[in-house]
């Protein structure tokens, strides 16, 4: 798709900053006009999902290192539901002095896919901070399965004899729905979508057998792998994952062009002075150049990132952009 090689451009762009270009991103932060006065109480970051999940481990990773950066309390604050945004409407509405940011998802980009009434307007009611990681999805299937490639995959998913292959999310509207949606659109395969209330569930039922595939994040999905308990395909990142160099990407595996990421960024309240949103940003790159951070995340199959806040906002743009179009192609819309 043509939003793929945006995508892939920025990605370029910010992967670059490691080493001696986040040693001078630390440099700007000492010339920036920070303001001197903030932070002056504790700082809320509102996690839009509940506790347990993705989301909520990385801000329990992060929280803590960037309170000791900023030298206030990092309080987390769940406030899950409607994909992201319960937490976003809190958000939206919340002052902004850079005391209430937020941690959000993919489904930051995918709602105004989705949703022709939303609780807020994503672009205008949110400053970026910082897109802090990505993490792929990956295909996975029942150990059991047939489908042992990606070709397997397209060969089952393109039969016409009203035989169908099901694949499992963790909702409609999910990263994992859309994922296997991009799959439909770009492989032109009908597989057929099974949503589940959470991934926990979804997850199960692949293990079982209940469900044959599923397009999962790695970061939760990976245990399984290394246990026998799911047998992974193919990685739907746009590169090989250092998790699993292994692993061919969907892409070269027989879907040219195909990407799909899950990922997590920090934004504020429309408004948020740039010295603050800038200050912010600076200090989470500074937590995510932490080893001991590093290594819990990208544990988990994630990328690092940090971007710095025009980096984000033209990433989450293309985002938008990129699964509206997903939407309008699959016939996709909730409300």
């Amino acid at each position: 798709m043509r939003f793929e090689t945006i995508l892939k451009t920025l990605y370029k762009q910010l992967s670059r900053r490691s080493g001696r270009g986040l040693a001078a991103l630390a440099i700007a932060a000492t010339a920036a006009t920070a303001s001197a006065a903030y932070p002056e109480r504790p700082i809320t970051l509102v996690v839009t999902y509940p506790p347990g999940g993705t989301v909520d481990v990385v801000a329990r990773v992060i929280g803590p290192r960037l309170a000791a950066i900023l030298g206030k309390p990092v309080i987390i604050e769940n406030r899950g539901g409607a994909g992201g945004m319960i937490g976003g409407a809190v958000v939206a509405k919340a002052a902004p002095d850079g005391y209430t940011p937020m941690l959000d998802a993919s489904n930051h980009g995918q709602n105004p896919a989705l949703h022709s009434k939303m609780m807020f307007d994503t672009l205008r009611d949110f400053a970026p901070v910082s897109l802090l990681l990505r993490v792929p999805n990956v295909l996975v299937v029942t150990p059991s399965s047939p489908i042992r490639t990606v070709r397997d995959l397209i060969q089952q998913g393109q039969r016409t004899d009203g035989e169908h292959v099901y694949f499992a999310s963790s909702g409609p509207g999910s990263a994992q729905h859309l994922a296997g949606e991009l799959f439909n659109l770009e492989a032109k395969t009908h597989l057929q979508h099974v949503a589940y209330k959470g991934g926990g569930p979804a997850m199960v039922d692949v293990m079982s057998g209940q469900v044959p595939v599923m397009f999962a994040s790695m970061a939760s999905s990976w245990p399984h792998v290394q246990s026998g308990k799911l047998r992974a395909i193919a990685v739907g990142g746009d590169h090989r994952s250092a998790a699993a160099p292994g692993l061919p990407t969907i892409a070269e595996a027989g879907v040219p062009g195909y990407s799909s990421y899950e990922w997590n960024a920090v934004f504020a309240p429309a408004g948020t002075p740039p010295d603050i949103v800038n200050q912010l940003s600076l200090a989470l790159a500074q937590v995510l150049k932490e080893p001991a951070v590093a290594r819990q995340l990208t544990d988990m199959g994630a990328e690092l990132v940090g971007s710095t806040p025009a980096e984000l906002d033209a990433f989450r743009r293309a985002e938008i952009d990129k699964w509206k179009t997903v939407a309008s192609e699959a016939h996709l819309q909730l409300d």
